[in-house]
Formats: C-alpha cells, structure tokens, sequence
C-alpha cells in the first residue's frame, strides 16, 4: 500500500547517512587511538611526576579520561538530527528518500520547476475545439480513444472532454506511442491518429500556411495548443487551460525572499510558460521543453558550479529531476517522476517545497550544533580529565563527575535535536 510505501521510504531515510556523517566517521576512526593515547601519557605523567601516591592520581586521571572521552555524543550528533529532521518533514508533507538531501537542499540558490501539475493545478480543462475538414464529435473521439492509454494530464483533458459529451471513443487501439512531453500516437479503427504538439505533429501532419491553424489565431496567450491528427492531415485542434494553484503565487514568492533563483521550465509553447510565469512573478522562463531540454538546462547551470533543485511530477521531469542536485517530485504525479527524486511533496503543492527548505536548513544547522557541542566537550574535557588544572587550582576531576559528563553531553545533543519539533513552517 501507499501508507506501508512511506514507512518504508521514512526508515531508510532516517537510517542512510549524510556527507557530513561521513567526516564525523573518519574523525571518529582516530578518535578513539588518540584518546587512548592521551589517557597514557597523562597515566605516565601522573606516574612519575604526581605527588604520592602517584599510583592513585595516575590512574583516577588515566580512568577520567577515558570515561569522558567517549564518543556517545559524537555518534548521536548527525543520526539524532537526521532523525527528528525526516519525522518532521513527514509531519509536514514532506516525505525525504535519502537524508543527504537535508545537506544539500540549503545549498541549492536555483530552482528549476515545471509548470503543468506543479505550478498549476494539472487538471487542464478543453475550452474550445477548433476543426478543420471533420466535426468536433469526431475527432475527439479519435483523440480520445489514443489519449485514454496515456496518464498525461493534457491527455486526460481529451478523454474528460469526450466524457462530458457523451462522445463514446471508437476503441479498436493498436500500435499506441508516446513521447514523453511532446503526444501521443496510435492506430484507431485502422486510422493513424496523432495528439500532441506542435513539434509533435510535425513529422505526420501535412502542415502548410494554407491548411494549418496558427498559433496567433487563438486569442489567449495563456491556453495550451494540442493538435490532433488523423492519417497525417491536421484535422483539430483543441485548446486548452489549466489553472493556477492557489499557493503557487504565494510559495514563489517566499521563495524568491530566501534569494532562490527561480526558473520555469515548461514543455508547453513559449506563449503559455510566460503568460503564467508573469502571473507568479517567475523571472526566468523556457518553453516548448522536451525532457533532453530539461537535463540540459540543469545541466548548464550545474556547469557554472551551481548547486541546483529540480521539481517536476511527470515522466518528461525525470531525466533533469535524476540530474538535479536535489530532485523534488510531487505526488500527484507520474511514480517514475517520485523513485528520481530525493524529495517527493505529499500533498503536490509549491508550498511543501518552502517547508522542505525550511527543515532542511534547520536539520542541517541542527547537525553543525550538535557536532559542535560533540567537539567542544572533548577538547575541553579531556584536558581537564587528564589534570591540567591540577597545577594551577589543584583540581582533579573524578571519574564519577567524568561519568556524568559523559551522560550530560548524549543529553544535550539529544535535547539539541528534539528542538527540530518546534520547527517553524
């Protein structure tokens, strides 16, 4: 089930390993020799230099050293945070597949987002049919009957328009093709029909300035063209509009407030990518996007030596959502779009991608106090342990005190990262 899917994907997160646990390992792995090492030279010192008995001070400095010393808290300061941090998110919308993204998310200043079921609401709706040498009833069947095998959102607009006029699809499909953010072809009834965009239809239908249906003919800017074809002779075209969600406006904008670099990439015509964009204030607009667009585009920016999120919910995103630094998926859509990415938003909405942000600059910021609070204590410890205010004030730190420090220190660092609960979004 989706619910048994979660568990499983929050637990391999909370048990995978940050970067930054990775130095804390190799850190560790000298830890302990040096520890050691320590505890004997001061066992020496004491032995030879302590006043008597020498024997007892030796060995309560050589004990309080390496009772202190243990790394309890160095082990739970990146694994305690991640942790809390990946419950958190899940709290919050926010499922995270591996907890290395918590690292890299506060890095990335770009963000690259598709427009269809990520900005808007990815139920795109036909408002009008506009045809050519067949009527509107038939060439939606046609288009219905190819569109009904595909899960595209511009696809499924085809089939529901068909449905609300009881228009029935001719069935009978063989042969069905898709390409991933351009249409959709297949055999109807022994008819070759082709539903797609224009760089699409290019190759099948016989376009002409005579027989093609412009662009500029159709009045909104903002609706999406998507031509249906039937034996190679544009017979319709159908035009569609999708609305925006209500949070986009309001999440690019926080976005943008945290100096994110946002950048729409859309497969839709240019027309439609700038005319929603204007709306969301998105400075940086790419049309007319097929999926190898969307890698390269990621790509370029990663060339600059930019660390940069992709978000997407289609099969068209998932090549740039594998390439991206951080992919972000939302799940609402296509599943080969969420097993790319590193981050999928539960509820679909621009707005998780701020939460994301938020805890995971807080969970990350989180790791640095807590391994700050690991190092702290032992540098400050283990001389202390070892007698070096014994000189000076004649203090000697018992191994029963050490042992209390010892637990106070997993203490804190614990208490540090259960703070991640009072995140706020």
């Amino acid at each position: 089930s989706v619910f048994s899917q979660i568990i499983r994907m929050v637990s391999k997160a909370q048990l995978s390993r940050t970067p930054i646990q990775k130095y804390v390992d190799s850190v560790a792995a000298w830890f302990v020799p040096i520890v050691i090492s320590v505890a004997l030279v001061a066992f020496l010192v004491w032995l030879y230099f302590g006043p008597p008995p020498s024997v007892n001070f030796a060995l309560v400095a050589f004990v309080s050293v390496l009772i202190i010393a243990c790394p309890c808290a160095l082990g739970l300061a990146t694994p305690m945070s991640v942790t809390v941090g990946v419950g958190q998110a899940v709290l919050n919308g926010v499922l995270v597949k591996d907890a290395e993204v918590l690292e890299f998310l506060p890095k990335t200043r770009v963000l690259v987002i598709d427009k269809t079921g990520t900005v808007t609401e990815g139920k795109p709706k036909v408002v009008s049919i506009d045809c050519r040498d067949k009527s509107p009833d038939t060439a939606l069947s046609m288009a219905a009957s190819v569109c009904e095998l595909s899960e595209h959102p511009l696809a499924k607009a085809v089939v529901e328009a068909a449905d609300e006029r009881n228009i029935s699809h001719v069935g009978a499909t063989t042969d069905f093709e898709a390409k991933p953010g351009q249409g959709v072809k297949a055999c109807v009834a022994g008819r070759t029909v082709a539903v797609g965009n224009r760089k699409f239809i290019a190759d099948d239908a016989k376009l002409n300035t005579s027989s093609d249906i412009k662009e500029s003919d159709h009045s909104s800017s903002s609706h999406t063209l998507v031509y249906v074809t039937i034996d190679g002779e544009l017979s319709a075209t159908l035009e569609m509009t999708d609305a925006i969600k209500d949070s986009s406006k309001a999440a690019i904008r926080q976005l943008k407030d945290r100096a994110i670099r946002v950048i729409m990439a859309s497969g839709d015509r240019h027309q439609v990518a700038q005319s929603i964009a204007t709306e969301c204030a998105i400075d940086e607009v790419y049309g007319d996007c097929s999926p190898a667009d969307k890698l390269a585009l990621v790509q370029s920016l990663q060339s600059e030596g930019i660390c940069v999120a992709m978000a997407g919910d289609g099969v068209n995103d998932a090549p740039a959502l594998a390439q991206a630094d951080v992919g972000i998926a939302m799940s609402n859509g296509a599943d080969v779009a969420m097993e790319c990415a590193g981050i999928t938003i539960l509820n679909g909405d621009l707005g998780g991608i701020v939460s994301a942000y938020t805890i995971a600059t807080a969970t990350f910021k989180n790791i640095r106090q807590n391994l700050f609070f690991a190092f702290i204590y032992n540098i400050i410890g283990v001389p202390i342990a070892a007698g070096v205010l014994y000189p000076a004030f004649g203090i000697l730190l018992s191994p029963v005190i050490a042992a209390a420090a010892m637990s106070l220190s997993s203490v804190s660092v614990i208490g540090n990262a259960l703070r991640l609960r009072r995140v706020r979004l």
